[in-house]
């Protein structure tokens, strides 16, 4: 029970079309087969509920031959004995049904999103295309800090050890690989980052939610793909915040805007022996995340306000950066697009990433329920919600850049 596309979009028959959706996993590098399983699935699904119907259209025709003879006082044994003879069919069928319902939905699952149509078509990252750069205004800070590698100057996590803030050593001892303290100036520099990121949010129109660690199984298996955990699981409690609720007048309630506070955990800290040092990729951070819940027709809009506003927070910070497009092959499954911001490290001499944003159209918000627009009846088609999240700030990934920004020759000495 994870999160997936309409299954209309599979059947030609019902305005969907199948070739889009091929071609969306062609630009993902994964199985285009699948499509085709998918519909035979479906199939299969409709085959079966049909003779279900069947059966129960019987049973209904039956019982009112049945009443109108016990009404004549007539003998109605017969025609009870055949109503009773279909029971069991009846049963067999509704297992079934439920059995290729199950089966359908979990192989369509694992069917990524489509990719929108202005995403780099690309397998290959090094392909990632760059939309634009920013810098600093020059010396505004006094410190000349602007994107070019600066030789004779410390790494971030040194400077981190020089200040005393953070204790590496026995971090590792107590939490294991990657474990860490932060200490004095670490723990300040971290929490001023949360409050600040939160504030920023808020000026912006965001709600501050504090989320829980904990999730009932039924809501994980709505939000999170396992496959997929070290990439998502951190987002899961949001974007199931508004769960089977239907947002009736989204011309008046969306977009609902909030600014999630929580301490994140992943497994994948130190993949391919990256970022091995320091804090920046560990397996517990903090993290201040944009969530937004937005009208379909509006999501695009939103998810430019989006980027724009984790722009706005790093050039309050008066740190260099540039934002990149991540190429189709590199997207999550839940993601139609996804732009990254990546930060300048001076003694690196590179951009690392700081922000990733997606606009998850409607793969989540379908499991989950959440719709929009008025309630009509015998409405065919459901309308739901899109559902969009940003980084504002990972608290410890902007810790490193920022020291290593911000260092002067004091700490060197």
């Amino acid at each position: 029970k994870t999160k997936m596309l309409d299954l209309n979009l599979f059947q030609v028959d019902k305005g969907g079309n199948p070739e889009l959706i091929k071609e969306s996993q062609r630009k993902r590098g994964a199985s285009v087969e699948l499509v085709d399983q998918v519909i035979s699935l479906y199939d299969e699904w409709r085959t079966v509920r049909y003779d279900l119907d069947q059966v129960k259209k019987q049973q209904n025709a039956l019982q009112k031959q049945i009443a109108q003879k016990i009404k004549d006082k007539e003998d109605a044994s017969e025609l009870i004995k055949e109503k009773e003879s279909l029971n069991s069919e009846k049963e067999r069928l509704t297992t079934l049904e439920k059995e290729k319902e199950e089966i359908l939905k979990s192989k369509a699952s694992t069917i990524g999103n489509i990719v929108h149509k202005s995403v780099p078509d690309s397998l290959d990252e090094e392909n990632n295309e760059i939309i634009r750069k920013w810098d600093p205004p020059t010396n505004e800070n006094g410190l000349d800090i602007k994107s070019v590698k600066k030789n004779g100057i410390l790494s971030h996590h040194e400077v981190l050890y020089r200040i005393d803030g953070y204790d590496s050593e026995r971090g590792t001892n107590i939490a294991g690989h990657r474990g860490y303290f932060l200490t004095n100036d670490g723990v300040d520099l971290n929490m001023a980052l949360i409050q600040y990121g939160l504030s920023f949010l808020r000026k912006h129109g965001y709600k501050k939610l504090q989320t829980p660690f904990f999730m009932r199984r039924e809501y994980m298996a709505k939000t999170a793909q396992l496959e997929q955990f070290d990439e998502e699981l951190y987002k899961q409690p949001i974007s199931a915040f508004h769960a089977n609720e239907w947002f009736e007048k989204p011309a008046e309630q969306l977009p609902v805007k909030y600014a999630g506070y929580s301490t994140c955990f992943r497994k994948e800290a130190g993949a391919h022996g990256k970022d091995t040092w320091g804090i920046y990729r560990v397996h517990q951070f903090e993290k201040v995340e944009q969530f937004i819940i937005a009208d379909p027709e509006k999501s695009w809009e939103q998810f430019d306000e989006m980027m724009n506003c984790s722009e706005e927070f790093y050039q309050s910070l008066n740190i260099p950066y540039q934002i990149v497009a991540i190429v189709s092959g590199a997207l999550n499954n839940a993601a139609a697009k996804k732009y990254d911001l990546e930060a300048w490290f001076p003694f690196q001499g590179e951009y690392k990433e700081l922000v990733s944003c997606s606009n998850c159209t409607d793969y989540q918000s379908r499991r989950l329920e959440i719709r929009c627009g008025m309630k009509k009846m015998g409405d065919r088609e459901k309308k739901y919600v899109h559902c969009l999240n940003a980084t504002l700030c990972a608290t410890e990934r902007a810790l490193c850049c920022i020291l290593e920004n911000y260092q002067t020759p004091e700490v060197r000495e």
